[in-house]
């Protein structure tokens, strides 16, 4: 049995509580799963995906790519300084990460989308392909 990649292997907890948070998706959230579903730009996401003690609203695993919808709930009390930290180590762990207000969601859903795509677009793939369309030979592999 292939043993899975780290960032798919999470403490049970989180997994719970992932799923938990799935099911009680807020508007903003919803909205934005439907049209992520039908994969723009060919990209892949996976919502409310559990990553060490975080779990991330959408990501892009591709692509190292984390996105947040922030709430009202995210300017207050010490909310931002939280978000701060987990945003320096999400980067610490090679993700970039995309903050989108719930209220720019509701606004306007397709440039919300836009923005992601072309965030994707930019981001360098986690497995890079070759012009054959392999991935690359790994240190010191000969062709």
């Amino acid at each position: 049995m292939a043993l899975q990649p780290e960032v798919l292997r999470q403490p049970i907890k989180q997994v719970k509580r992932a799923r938990a948070l799935r099911k009680d998706m807020s508007l903003p959230e919803v909205l934005l799963w439907i049209e992520l579903q039908k994969r723009p730009g060919r990209h892949k996401f996976r919502r409310h995906h559990p990553l060490s003690d975080l779990v991330l609203d959408f990501t892009c695993l591709e692509r190292r790519i984390a996105i947040e919808i922030d709430g009202l709930a995210h300017d207050m009390g010490d909310r931002p300084e939280r978000d701060l930290r987990r945003d320096v180590y999400l980067r610490s762990r090679g993700f970039v990460v995309l903050r989108i207000p719930a209220a720019f969601v509701l606004k306007d859903l397709n440039a919300a989308i836009e923005g992601i795509v072309a965030l994707c677009r930019e981001a360098l793939p986690l497995h890079p392909r070759t012009s054959s369309g392999g991935l690359p030979p790994r240190s010191g592999e000969v062709l």
